[in-house]
């Protein structure tokens, strides 16, 4: 005969199941799945719940965009019981994340579209899901020739034209560490780039605080030439507003957009589910297209459009002409980079 406080239980789960669709005994709550904000948690919600909900039952879940240094203060303040199952980092957060136990391995064996990924994009704890291509980002209205290296941000004809963003955001830290190569330096030595950047001063026009804030400096008309991002500049494209984008000689910054299930999660199953979603042709081919413009990591996705035009036209020529940095080195030193960035370099 069940216990008083044994039948209150039940009748709660009983009760918890009836309210969300799909969620059995082992489910203890709905799927949490934490993207980004902005046009990623619009492309997900338009996209991938819903190809995923088809595939699993109709299964429970919900968005919860954030920062991922939010996703991970979240899941490190409640480790056994975490309000996550599911996380979307860019490199250096994934990284972090990694370090610090909070993520299960993806079931890569039981996988139908992980082998299909671009060998960059596999990793069995958190594969990548899209790529973030970052290249030079400039108005055709004010910028008559249109810029073929990073260098061309220093020529003197774009005095107060500039705009760059602070090392906080994943767009200004890579732009660094590209500055530091092309002048002897890199992820193992950022002084070249500090010193590139006081040169740099007579053109900037803003240090924006990330790249939602840079895109709007461009709507504003404030600056007309600097580091952006490939998806963030087609959006501004699709709006109206006068920018192009080009791939720098030394070709475009990549940055891998992982996707990872939480350590303790109580729905383990789905998050691995709503992850084949995600990695699947179907859903890569959608984002791929007008207006979301994701840069696909499955190489059954035929490159087509925008991004055929600036970036590549098939899988093995978007992985030769993307330049990977290594982020494990960066996160080592970005804390210090970060703080004297925000000391000396003023507008």
């Amino acid at each position: 005969m069940l216990s008083r406080r044994e039948t209150l239980v039940t009748a709660l789960s009983v009760a918890a199941m009836s309210l969300f669709p799909g969620m059995s005994q082992a489910q203890a709550r709905r799927l949490v799945f934490a993207t980004f904000t902005g046009s990623w948690e619009e492309a997900h919600r338009d996209v991938l719940v819903p190809h995923f909900r088809k595939a699993n039952g109709n299964a429970d879940m919900a968005l919860d965009p954030m920062l991922s240094v939010d996703q991970i203060a979240k899941i490190t303040a409640a480790r056994s019981n975490p309000p996550i199952d599911v996380m979307l980092h860019d490199p250096g957060p994934a990284l972090v994340a990694i370090a610090q136990d909070l993520v299960e391995p993806f079931p890569v064996a039981g996988s139908k579209n992980y082998a299909d990924l671009m060998p960059d994009a596999q990793d069995p704890l958190g594969p990548a899901i899209f790529f973030q291509a970052v290249g030079i980002t400039y108005n055709p209205e004010k910028v008559k020739t249109p810029p073929k290296s990073w260098a061309d941000l220093w020529k003197p004809e774009f005095k107060g034209r500039v705009g760059i963003t602070n090392l906080n955001s994943t767009l200004g830290t890579g732009f660094m560490v590209e500055i530091a190569k092309l002048r002897g330096g890199g992820e193992n030595n950022i002084d070249p780039a500090f010193a590139a950047m006081k040169e740099l001063q007579p053109n900037l026009a803003a240090v924006a605080a990330n790249p939602g804030a840079l895109a709007t400096l461009y709507q504003q008309g404030q600056i007309d030439i600097g580091p952006g991002n490939f998806n963030a500049i087609q959006l501004l494209r699709a709006r109206g507003v006068p920018v192009e984008f080009v791939k720098p000689d030394t070709g475009a910054i990549a940055f891998k957009t992982s996707i990872h299930i939480v350590k303790n999660s109580p729905n383990v199953k789905l998050a691995a589910a709503l992850i084949e979603s995600a990695m699947s042709p179907e859903v890569q081919t959608t984002l791929m297209k007008s207006p979301y413009l994701i840069v696909p990591t499955n190489k059954k996705v035929k490159m087509e459009g925008e991004i055929s035009k600036a970036l590549a036209k098939d899988p093995d020529d978007l992985q030769k002409s993307f330049v990977f940095q290594d982020w494990k080195k960066i996160n080592e030193n970005r804390s210090a980079w970060i703080e004297r960035f925000n000391r000396e370099i003023k507008v």
